[in-house]
């Protein structure tokens, strides 16, 4: 299938950054938990939970991490684990759409940090419904290209239920429903195809482009809500596109797709020679002082833990 969103290809290649970090790691911890909590900590007789594990396991989450994940989250710790999961909807610059995943254990917080960062970066909190129905649950499986070929892959996965192949430009992307993910998995490893990531995720049905200053915008409120302990995964209609990417990284160097998440960054100098590093946020730089750590830090963290009011456009989501 040709053609392909530059945002898609960031969004994965940031995945694959992230397994690097701990908070990547505190988000799959968080995940087995709830997968233990609800199917029991048998991995034979709860799917949910090896898809889980094996994820952790692929980003490279010790054993032992994983080993309590499991325990604490049957209860066999004695520690009670109380996670729910919410979805905010949003819309972004130029018509764009957001879909928030988080899964906390104090809704209040979460409300109050999502529904912040929302506002503060340009964004719109959306009623409940008027986001959604863009979007439908896919399995995503995303993978380099190397030598192969698009054909090469369908026919690797045909038989397990791939829906269709994309071409996102660096790297393929295999789409089915979600309860094929594990014969797609499989079918790639028989095939001696490696994968980077694999997810459930939501895709959707149709992308909105964005001009250079509205993706500008966008990557600094993806960016922001990404960077909140309680979201777990930001979903876009946002389609950036090559011209557009090549923009942003002609403006300030080093911001392409593998940087683009804030963070220290010594690739882009600004060309200035000096101790500070520079962050990055929707393709611009901002000089940090010495010893700064690349955190936010503003009322959300001050007010972390403490109840806030709800927000509109949030909704549970009951497994």
């Amino acid at each position: 299938m040709s053609g392909h969103s530059k945002w898609a290809t960031t969004k994965h290649k940031k995945a694959i950054l992230d397994s690097r970090r701990a908070k990547s790691f505190a988000k799959l911890i968080k995940n087995i938990e709830v997968a233990a909590r609800m199917g029991g900590p048998d991995l034979a007789g709860n799917p949910g939970l090896e898809l889980a594990v094996t994820k952790a396991k692929k980003t490279s989450v010790p054993a032992d991490n994983i080993d309590r994940a499991i325990k604490r989250g049957a209860g066999l710790t004695g520690e009670v684990v109380d996670y729910t999961e919410i979805m905010y909807e949003c819309r972004g610059p130029q018509g764009s759409a957001l879909l928030i995943e988080c899964l906390t254990d104090n809704k209040n917080r979460a409300a109050s940090e999502v529904r912040l960062a929302i506002s503060r970066n340009g964004g719109t909190i959306a009623d409940p419904g008027s986001v959604s129905y863009l979007f439908s649950r896919k399995g995503v499986v995303s993978l380099p290209k190397n030598d192969l070929t698009e054909d090469d892959v369908l026919m690797a996965v045909l038989d397990a239920g791939a829906e269709e192949v994309k071409d996102n430009g660096e790297s393929f992307e295999i789409h089915s429903e979600p309860t094929d993910l594990q014969a797609i998995r499989e079918a790639l490893k028989e095939a001696g195809i490696d994968y980077d990531t694999d997810e459930a995720e939501f895709v959707p049905s149709m992308q909105v482009p964005l001009d250079l200053e509205a993706a500008k915008k966008f990557m600094k409120l993806a960016d922001a809500l990404e960077e909140l302990d309680d979201v777990q995964n930001v979903y876009s209609n946002a389609d950036i596109s090559d011209d557009v990417q090549a923009a942003l990284e002609a403006e300030c160097p080093g911001s392409s797709a593998t940087t683009v998440r804030p963070g220290f960054d010594p690739s882009c100098s600004g060309g200035r020679p000096g101790p500070h590093p520079l962050r990055h946020r929707g393709g611009g730089c901002r000089e940090e002082p010495p010893g700064h750590d690349g955190r936010l830090w503003g009322r959300r963290d001050v007010a972390r833990g403490k109840p806030g009011p709800a927000v509109a456009g949030d909704s549970h989501v009951h497994r």
